[in-house]
């Protein structure tokens, strides 16, 4: 039968995976091989995808993948492995505690020399936490799958000739995802004389598949055994000796989040470094099994190749049977040498009775559930999964998931903009109005000179001060939003919303980099990195600047209260439905003709709910905050001052005493006739877009400067002009940095389509609102 055939609740044994290339490898990765038991824990509220429980712990696939696995309930006698270690294969230079070397025979380092790590590790084992208490830095920490999404730089505390890098998190060193090839790309290409490889110990069985192929790098390595403390509590322990034994390597237990064995797995990494003591030489796979005479047989055909181009003998031995097109390519074989390869690996399939690729995953996972057995304590199922599984009856039912989830997302909306975000925005708004009256006064009483009071005053105050009322409200959308991610909900959205993004050609992994383009596109489009398709990343960041962040939030605010007060929270929901709709119709767009073709699989970890932390939310929202106050006071400041003294002074700089003589006047005047059909043909209305293009919080603080009073900006425009460009702001172009960080992840080619593309959407669709609402009246 096929796996998706099994109800909830029902175990089998995998027969065979099928598919090809890099999806199938992954899947081998992630634990499903012949031979191994599954069961199903539930499914996604539509139906799919589904949840799965192999080796100890869970990890979603779709139904179609799942019609590719052949399970079997008549269960087939796996025999297990021994690992009883000979005396000559215990590392020759290891002291009694098995972590040291007798220093008579060590040659270290020079001591100037810079000690180059590499933090590597599965996604979501609490590897930035480590970073973090290893440098002294505040990265963000979350409790989803891939955080991390670009490599971050540190010293470690105390020890300033070292470097460590927090690479992203990855399950194997094939290369599916983007995350992965980062962090293979770094170890084979850079080298650093360690490795610091994290295990989550609530996990350690799927941790252990990354760890087998670090090993095969022969680079110093120590390993950092993580979350013992939620190891111990749940009655789990680990042998932590003879796991070193096994596996060559010092193994440390730590408590990341507690900073507990950090100093300890300091002091080893700098000396395994320093002294280049490299794992303990040895065969994962049986003596006697055809994998093992392959392999050799492989490794001594690469030998001189190996050697030539600096790649690890039996790392690429391992992924030329795999069939790993990369490494074959960068060992420069001859055509014959290619030849022979490939008849080994077929004498390995013909005689393992299993694919390649299946052969290589079996043998690490057979090694690894020996290792397991030898020096594991399982823990009691924890309180924290546990209680994942209660919440997860309610968050991702069948027929609450999709409502709780709308619910909580208007929650958070109603709560930012109506209850907690307002009342503080009013309290800074008052405060900013009292401290504007002031020192008007202060600058009348001081006679001040003219221009020099209007720029304080009508230019900076007013523009600056009118952004800055906005702060609360950013502040409170990403106390939300960080929540929903620190305590593993996000995950859970991605699970529940993957069968509907499928039919618009995305994964369900592709909602969480658009849920925080909610927050900032920014972010929004360097999060895209966490999916493993190339096609997605792209289709996502184009159809995140759809997204409202928060920075169009003081448009939004400006403008419902002005025109439309007592329809605001109508209004605003409107926009925000309205951006959803146009990323839903461009997506359908693109998959029909740009970007043709299925989604990539979903295949992730769901991880157990945790209480979000004060000390990262905190730094989270100082984060956001300092970024926000930076550009209120760097880009929107000189903009306030650029306009300010463009609406002032005409092209002879002298002031002038009426604005429409100005240089503005002048230079905008000549893209006003492009808006003149959406309605707000003004010359203010286009210099404000112009300044939104730099800051889209800009537009408020130029109109504020324009205008003068929002009684002028009454008396100009009808609400259908208003309806008009807020429309128009919230489809246009986003703003520079968004821009740029598009032309980071895809090319300047892409930033420029987008740049225009929007604009273009953004006119056609505010003329067919200024119709719709002429026609309303």
């Amino acid at each position: 039968m096929r796996l998706n055939e099994l109800a909830i609740g029902q175990s089998a044994q995998i027969v065979s995976v099928g598919g090809s290339g890099s999806l199938r490898q992954h899947f081998l990765d992630m634990g499903l091989i012949p031979g191994i038991e599954v069961s199903i824990v539930k499914y996604a509220p539509m139906g799919d995808p589904i949840e799965l429980k192999i080796h100890d712990y869970e990890l979603t696939i779709r139904m179609d993948d799942a019609k590719q696995i052949e399970v079997t309930k008549e269960y087939a006698h796996t025999p297990k492995r021994s690992l009883l270690k000979q005396p000559n294969k215990i590392h020759p230079g290891y002291g009694e505690d098995g972590k040291y070397h007798d220093k008579k025979h060590e040659h270290p380092l020079p001591e100037e020399e810079v000690l180059t790590f590499a933090l590597v590790g599965n996604q979501n084992c609490g590897k930035t936490t480590l970073f973090n208490q290893l440098t002294g830095a505040n990265q963000h920490v979350g409790n989803f799958p891939g955080v991390t999404v670009d490599r971050k730089d540190g010293k470690i505390k105390g020890h300033p000739h070292t470097s460590i890098t927090d690479l992203p998190g990855i399950y194997s060193m094939s290369p599916y995802s983007s995350e992965e090839i980062v962090t293979r790309t770094f170890l084979l290409k850079e080298k650093p004389k360690g490795i610091i490889n994290i295990i989550d110990a609530t996990n350690i069985e799927r941790n252990l598949y990354l760890t087998m192929q670090l090993l095969e790098l022969d680079i110093p390595m120590v390993i950092a055994l993580n979350m013992m403390d939620e190891l111990r509590k749940n009655d789990g322990s680990v042998k932590v000796s003879e796991l070193e034994h096994l596996l060559g390597v010092p193994v440390v237990p730590i408590s990341a989040a507690k900073n507990e064995g950090v100093d300890e797995l300091v002091a080893h990494a700098i000396h395994v470094a320093k002294y280049q003591e490299k794992p303990m030489k040895q065969d994962f796979c049986a003596p006697d099994s055809p994998l093992h005479r392959g392999m050799h047989a492989v490794m001594e055909l690469i030998e001189s190749h190996h050697q030539e181009h600096a790649i690890p003998l039996r790392f690429a031995a391992t992924k030329i049977i795999e069939g790993d097109a990369k490494i074959i390519e960068m060992l420069h074989l001859s055509d014959h040498e290619v030849h022979i390869l490939e008849e080994i690996t077929q004498q390995i399939e013909k005689d393992a009775e299993l694919d390649r690729s299946a052969a290589v995953a079996k043998m690490r996972f057979d090694f690894i559930l020996a290792v397991c057995e030898a020096t594991i304590v399982k823990p009691k199922e924890s309180v924290e999964r546990l209680r994942s599984k209660r919440i997860d009856h309610l968050l991702t039912g069948k027929y609450t998931g999709i409502p709780l989830f709308i619910l909580i997302m208007g929650a958070i909306f109603w709560l930012t903009f109506h209850l907690i975000g307002a009342f503080f925005q009013e309290i800074l708004e008052t405060g900013i109005t009292s401290l504007t009256v002031l020192v008007d006064e202060w600058m009348n009483r001081a006679q001040v000179n003219e221009a020099l009071h209007a720029l304080i005053i009508d230019g900076i105050f007013s523009g600056v001060g009118g952004v800055l009322s906005f702060l609360p409200i950013i502040i409170t959308l990403f106390f939300f939003l960080s929540i929903l991610e620190d305590s593993g909900y996000m995950a859970r959205v991605a699970f529940i919303m993957d069968k509907l993004l499928r039919k618009l050609g995305l994964s369900g992994r592709s909602i969480v980099p658009m849920l925080i383009g909610f927050g900032c596109t920014v972010p929004g489009v360097m999060a895209t990195r966490t999916l493993p398709s190339q096609r997605d990343r792209k289709i996502t960041i184009l159809l995140t600047p759809f997204m409202s962040c928060t920075a169009k939030l003081p448009i939004y605010a400006f403008f419902t209260d002005v025109f439309f007060p007592k329809h605001a929270a109508l209004v605003m929901i409107a926009l925000y439905v309205l951006g959803i709709v146009m990323g839903i119709i461009m997506a359908l767009v693109f998959k029909k003709t740009t970007f043709k073709g299925e989604a990539v699989p979903f295949v992730m970890e769901l991880p157990n709910y945790r209480l979000p932390a004060a000390k990262n939310i905190a730094h989270l929202l100082w984060d956001k905050s300092k970024d926000f106050l930076q550009r209120a006071f760097t880009v929107i400041f000189l903009a306030t001052i650029v306009i300010w003294f463009l609406q002032n002074f005409d092209l002879t700089f002298n002031m002038v005493d009426d604005s429409q003589d100005s240089i503005l006047a002048n230079v905008a005047g000549m893209l006003a006739p492009l808006f003149a059909p959406l309605g707000f043909g003004d010359w203010r209305i286009a210099t404000a877009l112009i300044a939104g293009f730099l800051a889209k919080e800009s537009v408020v603080s130029s109109l504020t400067v324009l205008f003068g009073s929002t009684d002028v900006l009454l008396a100009t425009f009808q609400s259908a002009a208003a309806a008009s460009l807020l429309v128009f702001c919230l489809l246009y172009t986003p703003c520079v940095a968004a821009v740029a960080s598009i032309k980071r992840e895809l090319s300047g080619k892409w930033a420029m389509v987008v740049v225009v593309g929007q604009c273009v959407i953004a006119w056609l669709v505010s003329w067919i609102v200024y119709l719709f609402m002429g026609w309303l009246g």
